[in-house]
């Protein structure tokens, strides 16, 4: 069962879907052991899309999950009503005493900037150290993935001369480790960004492992200390249409972005785009959220 605040919009839509979710005044009623606390720092534009997005991703589990939404202090979200804010979100500095099982941090429209130029640069990097201390584990999606790499481990991104855009193949290179297990081989990610993070410089830290990497995407997922940082550089939890969206935004704006690759059937962008990533995704999620409670303790020893 996900547990979410009450009224959340994604609430609803989950519940119509056959999600099992419920609102937070019921999560009493689940033995502590049992219960996963996550939080999700979402500085992404449309705020209820990566809620829903998140939610149904850590719904699939089927683990009993709270869900703790935190925003940032020291940004005030152009593309989110002030109401919904205030009801579902708590900023960073009222966390800052909690302890919690899994972090996630998702991506960000500002990857053409550097990164100190973001103006909420140094609350992130407060966070970042905040989480090795008050997190089992933390997943960092898209740029969340290359500002950790960058803030943490000193490697920098490289702008690409056309946007990485579409669903391409992903191939696991370390199939023991606990987030790789029963991933059907090669898997489909989503990515959707204007700059990369190099292979070579990743193998030049040796903190960091790649377990997974595509032709045309580079490395997708990479982990540091033995999981507790997780860094995934493409969109695993979008949902289907989430990419056709993004097109359309772009299409005669830019002229750096083509039809996203591998999602159309014959790149008909009339037709309903193909959901390929969607096992997949699962798996990983809920094989994260397994490996967060082996490192919580809440498992009982069991090794995932």
């Amino acid at each position: 069962m996900l547990y979410l605040p009450a009224g959340l919009p994604a609430m609803q839509q989950l519940q119509l879907e056959g999600y099992d979710v419920a609102d937070l005044s019921m999560v009493s009623d689940v033995e502590p052991s049992r219960l996963l606390h996550v939080a999700l720092l979402n500085i992404m534009p449309i705020k209820e899309t990566t809620e829903y997005d998140i939610a149904r991703m850590l719904s699939s589990s089927h683990l009993d999950v709270e869900l703790t939404l935190m925003s940032l202090a020291t940004h005030t979200p152009k593309h989110a009503a002030p109401e919904h804010m205030r009801r579902f979100y708590t900023p960073f500095p009222s966390l800052r005493h909690r302890h919690f099982d899994a972090f996630i941090i998702t991506g960000a429209p500002v990857e053409m900037l550097d990164f100190e130029q973001v103006t909420y640069w140094n609350e992130l990097c407060e966070i970042f150290k905040w989480s090795h201390t008050n997190a089992e584990s933390t997943l960092y999606i898209c740029w969340a993935a290359q500002a950790g790499l960058y803030q943490q481990y000193g490697i920098n991104k490289k702008a690409l001369p056309m946007k990485r855009f579409g669903v391409f193949p992903q191939n696991i290179l370390r199939s023991e480790n606990a987030l790789m297990q029963r991933i059907a081989e090669p898997f489909m990610m989503p990515h959707s960004r204007h700059t990369e993070i190099t292979r070579e410089e990743i193998l030049g830290r040796s903190e960091l492992t790649i377990l997974a990497e595509g032709a045309e995407t580079g490395p997708s997922v990479i982990v540091a200390h033995d999981g507790r940082e997780v860094f995934v550089t493409g969109h695993l939890e979008y949902a289907a249409h989430t990419l056709g969206q993004e097109y359309r935004r772009d299409c005669g704006k830019r002229n750096d972005v083509d039809i996203p690759k591998n999602y159309y059937p014959s790149d008909d962008t009339t037709l309903p785009p193909m959901m390929t990533w969607r096992e997949g995704a699962i798996t990983f999620y809920t094989n994260w959220l397994r490996h967060s409670l082996n490192l919580s303790g809440k498992s009982n020893g069991h090794n995932y």
